[in-house]
């Protein structure tokens, strides 16, 4: 038993190998955050492009430069003017609905996403082209797979389709009289 505690003394006292030691104990924290600053930088940087890609095809629209506006023409100028987005053509699904400026009322459920699963496109849910001075809710959604899906923030999104995270952009505009 002495030699037992005598170990043990010497062991505590003992100064070598104490930066090996605090590197194993702070690399899994660090590693977490390396990997979580990458996937939200990733997932921002696809937020705002999505964005961009939206409001350069609403401003097409909204000149009436876009005539007649369907949802594939559309997705195509969201995908030309969003740039980075991968697979953006058969990720994005618009939504466009008229609202009245009196009786305003917001989208009544989430955003309408693609079914990877399914191996059929479905139509969007809503998709109304507007007319000259009218009130338009435009809302996208595309699906993006995490760059690191089981660390940091990857593992921490909330999950759609196929095991991916979805990115909802949303404006409003009125189409201009010509």
């Amino acid at each position: 038993m002495r030699r037992t505690i005598a170990f043990l003394r010497a062991f505590r006292r003992e100064e070598t190998a104490t930066a090996t030691l605090e590197f194993a104990l702070m690399l899994p924290l660090m590693m977490y955050l390396f990997f979580s600053t990458i996937e939200l930088g990733i997932f921002l940087t696809r937020q705002v492009m999505l964005e961009r890609g939206i409001d350069i095809a609403v401003r097409q629209v909204r000149i009436g430069a876009m005539d007649p506006v369907t949802h594939e023409d559309l997705v195509d100028a969201v995908c030309d003017g969003a740039g980075i987005i991968p697979d953006c053509r058969n990720q994005l699904k618009l939504e466009m609905v008229r609202r009245d400026l009196r009786n305003w009322r917001g989208f009544d459920q989430r955003a309408d996403c693609i079914d990877r699963a399914d191996d059929e496109s479905q139509p969007p849910r809503n998709f109304e082209p507007g007319m000259q001075n009218e009130l338009m809710v435009l809302r996208a959604c595309s699906l993006f797979d995490p760059f690191f899906p089981t660390t940091g923030l990857g593992s921490q999104l909330p999950r759609q389709s196929g095991g991916a995270y979805a990115i909802v952009a949303m404006t409003a505009y009125v189409v201009e009289p010509l």
